[in-house]
């Protein structure tokens, strides 16, 4: 066996066993951790099949963001898990039905797949031996592809403040800040002394 064979075993074993534990986990904070486990296997894929910009995206955004805010949000928020499993007890013959039918998708998928005669020479014209695929994927996007890749920034940054001014609200009962009043201000009115004599409370 390959040095690359025992590398992709050792990543796709790892990366089943841990998507597993997730779900099996009865601590939802050791949920987390294996849910790390199995983008960093996954990641280790990645570099396997010359993907790095692919796996480094997945360690940066997954991992360094998305699942270590789920694990703030976890180990900071007061559930009450016994009440949640509960209702997964509920549940659970439409949760089993639904992960039978996608593991009938799954095979039905897999029975049917095959390689397209011209899939090696896609890829050597998309990306060719002497270009890094980042490098390869940079060209696509920054060259080919920019006016799309710039349109769907907009996208994102349209979403972004559409989600910002769905959930702002202006209460009436909170004090905010004026800075406009602030500055406009009198000095001599912005202090008041009192007289207080003594053995008298304000």
């Amino acid at each position: 066996m390959t040095v690359f064979a025992f590398a992709f075993y050792m990543f796709a074993v790892i990366t089943v066993l841990s998507g597993l534990m997730v779900t099996l986990s009865r601590n939802p904070v050791h949920s987390v951790l294996w849910l790390i486990l199995a983008f960093l296997s996954t990641s280790g894929l990645f570099v396997l099949l010359g993907a790095e910009f692919v796996a480094m995206l997945l360690v940066i955004v997954y991992v360094g963001a998305v699942a270590v805010l789920f694990l703030f949000v976890v180990m900071m928020l007061d559930i009450d898990f016994a009440s949640l499993k509960g209702e997964m007890a509920r549940a659970m013959p439409l949760g089993l039905l639904i992960g039978v039918v996608l593991l009938m998708q799954i095979a039905i998928g897999v029975g049917v797949w095959t390689v397209a005669d011209g899939a090696d020479g896609l890829r050597q014209a998309v990306a060719p031996a002497e270009i890094e695929n980042t490098r390869a994927l940079g060209k696509l996007l920054y060259d080919r592809y920019f006016l799309l890749f710039q349109l769907a920034g907009l996208i994102l940054l349209v979403a972004m403040i559409g989600a910002i001014l769905l959930t702002l609200r202006h209460r009436k009962d909170v004090k905010r800040q004026n800075v406009l009043h602030q500055m406009w201000r009198d000095p001599a009115k912005a202090m008041e002394l009192k007289d207080v004599k003594p053995g008298q409370g304000l």
